[in-house]
């Protein structure tokens, strides 16, 4: 997930919950799903038995759209036909890099809408939702700096022996993306698949399609040629179809590590270029000399970022057994201070989960490991509100072993350990190597078990939901996927290498 929103949130001193639903602000209408099949937008003419819900309310809003299946086919033909023709990937970088930026100045008008619909979708309250809303254009404008700052082109032969490196697109792509922050995520992935020169369909995902629809809405704006890109509609039948076709010849997925297993073998059948993050349960160690009330202040704010849906989260946390009281009682009392209310309450802080299956679950994994010894300490009981509400919470007592798979809510399980040895050792064992976290008062410390556990991205003393640099390179390690982010590595996902010239006269060989 690219994580360089303009702006960014944390958990306010307020007390709360607010508990207050006339203070919400009704403030957008709900997006129609529209396809987006070679330049023409017309309505899905099937649906799913799924319910998109308010997650403030409960109420209900409409059924899941779903292309069918012919229409599918009409997308991939006509991604086929473009990638053929060469008349996307061809067309010289100037005129591309003109198109992708009108997409940028569609998106700046539409940043509002955007965030608006990503929170009804999602459940992230609207002040975070309309951060991540003023990004997309953003993602547009980085991508085109990357194809013009030779990312397409590299010469490396001699002043009478011209050879070039080309990144030239694979083909046809499809972008994947999950529920908790689609648009951005999708904006990232088909901005640099589009630089790259490849036609590209992005299917949202059924549970949040809304900020999708205003993504495909601008870009259908901007006048890129018919079926350059493209949006289509529905659940794993569409998700099947598009993944196994043989003229699809890249996939970029974020969600579930069952979806990625999926993904990852329907490519193997033709070796398409597969890049997925499948998230994982994050590792927190805490050092004996950390500064405790930071530490939890910033555990705290991770754990409530995007409403606890977040693949980088902080999960499983280790701890001295001396500083563990101390520690989960100053993390309830910064939980005690969070507003949680309304997705379009201006004042939450904290907004309902997406949708009531997604709730049901998480309160069935903390029922497992409740059954398994844990006990859970909650400070909140949420707002008075018929919605999706699951106040963040924190468990102690559950066996290490049972903590294995990624919760994906707002809770922390916390885990006394003897030694910051055993912590890097534990933290390794996982199958999973997303993210991590180290807190400690001596930095360099706190710097070499970073280095010591093998993830792709390890904080020092935060929880921020941004990249470490603007130059940050992070990849998927173990089960939480294949390939990884940061902007040149995104742009070179979606290119294969291909080298051209003349060649050397006179070899031996």
């Amino acid at each position: 997930m690219d994580r360089r929103p303009s702006g960014s949130g944390s958990a306010s001193n307020t007390r709360s919950p607010t508990g207050n639903s006339s203070a919400t602000l009704r403030i957008f209408e709900m997006e129609t799903q529209l396809d987006l099949i070679d330049g023409v937008r017309l309505a899905p003419s099937q649906a799913l038995d799924i319910d998109l819900t308010n997650p403030s309310t409960g109420e209900f809003l409409t059924k899941v759209a779903q292309t069918k299946p012919a229409e599918v086919e009409r997308a991939i033909a006509t991604a086929d036909r473009i990638d053929k023709s060469g008349s996307w990937r061809l067309l010289n970088i100037s005129d591309r890099a003109a198109a992708l930026l009108r997409v940028a100045d569609e998106l700046d008008k539409r940043g509002d809408r955007i965030g608006a619909a990503e929170s009804l979708g999602s459940g992230v309250v609207i002040s975070i939702a309309r951060l991540f809303g003023g990004s997309l254009a953003g993602s547009f404008r980085d991508a085109v700096e990357q194809m013009r700052n030779g990312g397409l082109v590299e010469e490396v032969g001699e002043s009478d022996r011209p050879v070039e490196i080309l990144r030239i697109p694979w083909g046809p792509t499809v972008v994947l993306v999950p529920w908790n922050a689609p648009a951005a995520m999708a904006a990232k992935k088909c901005a640099y698949a589009l630089a790259a020169g490849a036609p590209v369909i992005l299917k949202p995902p059924e549970r949040a399609p809304f900020g999708c629809n205003v993504l495909a809405e601008a870009i259908a704006a901007a006048g890129l040629p018919d079926g350059v890109f493209q949006l289509i509609h529905g659940g794993a039948d569409v998700g099947i179809q598009l993944t196994t076709d043989p003229r699809i010849r890249c996939i970029s997925f974020t969600g579930s590590l069952a979806t990625g297993r999926a993904i990852a073998i329907a490519a193997a059948a033709d070796f398409k270029a597969v890049q997925l993050e499948l998230g994982g349960n994050n590792p927190v160690i805490i050092m004996p000399d950390v500064d405790l009330s930071a530490a939890a202040k910033s555990i705290a704010n991770g754990m409530i970022k995007l409403n606890g849906q977040w693949c980088e989260g902080p999960g499983k946390i280790f701890v001295p057994p001396a500083l563990e009281q101390d520690l989960v009682a100053a993390l309830l009392s910064e939980l005690d201070d969070v507003i949680i209310g309304a997705h379009d309450d201006a004042a939450a802080v904290m907004g309902p989960l997406s949708h009531r299956e997604h709730r049901d679950q998480l309160q069935a994994r903390i029922d497992e490991l409740v059954q398994g010894g844990a006990t859970v300490h909650q400070v909140s009981a949420g707002p008075d509100l018929r919605g999706w509400f699951w106040p963040p919470r924190v468990l102690t007592g559950a066996p290490e072993g049972l903590c294995v798979d990624e919760l994906f809510g707002p809770v922390v399980t916390v885990h006394a350990v003897d030694s910051v040895a055993e912590a890097i050792e534990l933290a390794n064992a996982s199958p999973y190597g997303l993210a991590g976290y180290v807190f400690g008062a001596d930095v360099e410390a706190a710097m070499s078990v970073a280095r010591s556990i093998r993830f792709g991205e390890v904080k020092v003393n935060g929880t921020s939901l941004l990249d470490l640099s603007p130059e940050s390179v992070q990849s998927f390690w173990r089960s939480s996927g294949l390939g990884g982010h940061g902007d040149r590595d995104v742009f070179r996902f979606f290119c294969g290498a291909q080298i051209v010239g003349v060649d050397r006269p006179g070899l031996p060989i």
